[in-house]
C-alpha cells in the first residue's frame, strides 16, 4: 500500500480546507472548503478543480462551516456523485449552512444585476440551492466513535473537536499487508473550557497528525470574558448609540445569546432590546435540542422560551427581511446580532451600512477575522468599506474581544499535543495564516524533536510506501 498526501486548499490560509489523501488508487478528500477572504483566494473557487472529480472516491468532512464545506455544492456540480462521511449534527448544519450559502448568492447577484455594479455583464452565483438540494442525498452521517469503513483497507471514526456543535477529529486506520498506519485530522480544535461544549478528545498516537494553526502563534487574553462583555456593553450604550455585533451562525451566536442571558438576569447590563436577526442561527440554535448529547446543556434548558438558555428578557428574534431591515430606524440603546461573523454576506451587510456611518454606533467583533474579509479590514482601520457597491465611511467605534473565539489558542493546542506518548512519522500545519503557521510548527519542533511541514498550496507528500 502506498499512501501520498496533496493539500489542496487551508495550507498557509485559514481557508478552504481540502486534503486529498490517496490509499494506491482509492482517493479521499478531506473537507472541500470555500476560498474566502482575499481576492486571489476567493478566485480559484472559480477555477477548474485540480483532479477529475469523478476520480475521487469519498469525501469526509470535519465540520459544517463553509470553509470546510462551502465548495461541495460545486464539486457535485462539476459531477462528483460520490458518498460524503460526517456527524450527525454536521450533516444538518450542513443543509443549513450550504442552502443558506446558495441563497445569498442568489440574492447577492441578482441585487448586482439590478444595480449594475458587477463587473460582470451577467453576473452568476457560484452555486444555487439545486446545487445544494443534490448534494444532500449523498451525506452519509455518524455518532462520535462509530467505525466506518471506506473499503476493505480503510476504516476512519469522528472524535469530538469542540469547535462547534458536531466538529469532529477524523482518525483514519489503514490496514496494508504488514502493517496498520494511523492518519490524524484534527479538523478546527475549539477551547479545552468552552462554556456549551465538551472538551476535545484526546489522543496518546498517530502516525501521521495533520493539525490546525489558526491560533498557533498567540494565546487568546485570559480574564472575566463576561465581565469584558458587559464593559463594552456598557461603554457602547452610554454612548446613547446602537451596539453591533457580527456572530458566526453556528457557535458563537449560541454563546453570545447565553452570556447575554447572564449579563441581563444578573443586571450587569441594562433592560435595553437585543435584535437578534439571522434566521440561520436561528434554526441552528433549535439543534441543540435535537443533539442534546453534544453539548454540556441540559435537554429541559433548551426549549426557546423565557426559561431558555438561549432566551431572555427583551430578545427579539427577527425571522422576516422587513422584520431585519426594520431594525435600521433603531438609533439607540439598543443592540443587535446579526451574520456572518467576517462580515462576507448575510443580513449584517445592511446593518454595516447603516451602522458603519454613524458616530454614536460601536461595532464589536468576537470571532477570528480571516485575511482579505470586510471584518478584518475594519479592524485594520480602512476609512472605507464597499458595500453594495458603494463605499461606506467608517464613523462608529470599533470594539474586539479576542476571548470569544472557538478556536484553541497557541497555549490548549501545545497542551492537547502533549497527550500523544510517540512521536508521530509527519506533522502537517494546516488552516492557518502563513505567519501563526510557521511559528506554531518551529514550536512544535523544538518543543517535541517532531519531523514537522507547513505546506503550501497545491504541495504533496508522500506518506507511507509499501505498507
Amino acid at each position: 500500500m502506498n499512501v501520498r498526501i496533496k493539500f489542496l486548499g487551508g495550507a498557509k490560509t485559514v481557508t478552504g480546507s481540502r486534503h486529498l489523501l490517496e490509499v494506491d488508487n482509492f482517493k479521499i478528500l478531506i473537507d472541500c472548503g470555500l476560498f474566502q477572504g482575499l481576492k486571489e483566494l476567493r478566485l480559484k473557487n472559480w477555477e477548474e478543480f485540480p483532479l477529475d472529480v469523478n476520480s475521487i472516491d469519498a469525501i469526509l468532512i470535519t465540520h459544517a462551516h463553509i470553509d470546510h464545506t462551502g465548495y461541495l455544492p460545486r464539486l457535485v456540480r462539476q459531477g462528483y456523485a460520490g458518498p460524503i462521511y460526517c456527524t450527525r449534527p454536521t450533516e444538518d448544519l450542513m443543509q443549513i449552512m450550504l442552502m443558506d450559502s446558495a441563497k445569498l448568492q442568489e440574492e447577492e447577484t441578482a441585487f448586482a444585476r439590478k444595480k449594475g455594479y458587477s463587473k460582470h455583464e451577467n453576473p452568476q452565483p457560484l452555486y444555487n440551492t439545486r446545487d445544494v438540494e443534490n448534494v444532500l442525498p449523498l451525506i452519509r452521517s455518524f455518532d462520535f466513535m462509530e467505525k466506518v469503513s471506506l473499503n476493505d483497507q480503510i476504516t476512519i471514526q469522528f472524535f469530538n473537536a469542540s469547535h462547534i456543535l458536531g466538529a469532529s477529529m477524523i482518525e483514519m486506520v489503514l490496514k496494508g499487508n504488514n502493517q496498520e498506519k494511523r492518519i490524524l485530522f484534527s479538523g478546527d480544535i475549539g477551547r479545552k473550557e468552552d462554556i456549551l461544549l465538551y472538551p476535545p478528545d484526546e489522543f496518546k498516537y498517530t502516525d501521521i497528525l495533520v493539525i490546525e494553526s489558526t491560533y498557533g502563534d498567540r494565546d487568546n487574553p485570559q480574564g472575566d470574558h463576561l465581565a469584558q462583555l458587559a464593559n463594552v456593553i456598557n461603554r457602547a450604550l452610554d454612548r446613547g448609540g446602537c451596539l453591533l455585533i457580527p456572530a458566526f451562525a453556528v457557535g458563537r451566536t449560541q454563546m453570545l445569546l447565553y452570556y447575554m442571558k447572564l449579563l441581563s438576569e444578573s443586571g450587569r447590563i441594562p433592560d435595553v432590546p437585543v435584535f437578534f436577526d439571522s434566521p440561520m442561527a436561528f434554526s441552528v440554535t433549535e439543534l441543540y435540542l435535537k443533539y442534546h448529547s453534544y453539548h454540556k446543556l441540559d435537554e429541559s434548558n433548551l426549549h426557546l422560551n423565557n426559561g431558555s438558555a438561549f432566551d431572555f428578557k427583551n430578545l427579539h428574534y427577527k425571522r422576516s427581511q422587513e422584520d431585519s431591515i426594520g431594525i435600521n430606524d433603531v438609533y439607540t440603546r439598543a443592540i443587535i446580532v446579526s451574520s456572518s461573523g467576517m462580515c462576507t454576506g448575510g443580513r449584517i451587510m445592511h446593518h454595516l451600512f447603516h451602522r458603519l456611518q454613524r458616530p454614536n454606533d460601536t461595532l464589536l467583533f468576537i470571532g477570528y477575522q480571516a485575511e482579505g474579509t470586510r471584518g478584518r479590514r475594519i479592524l485594520e482601520g480602512e476609512e472605507t468599506i464597499k458595500i453594495f457597491g458603494l463605499d461606506v465611511p467608517v464613523k462608529c467605534h470599533i470594539e474586539k474581544l479576542e476571548g470569544f473565539s472557538a478556536h484553541a489558542d497557541k497555549t490548549e493546542m501545545i497542551e492537547w499535543l502533549d497527550n500523544f506518548q510517540d512521536s508521530p512519522k509527519h506533522v502537517f500545519i494546516v488552516h492557518g495564516e502563513e505567519k501563526s503557521a510557521v511559528n506554531f510548527g518551529s514550536y512544535i519542533s523544538e518543543k517535541y524533536g517532531w519531523n514537522v511541514q507547513v505546506p503550501g498550496y497545491m504541495e504533496s507528500y508522500e506518506l507511507f510506501k509499501g505498507i
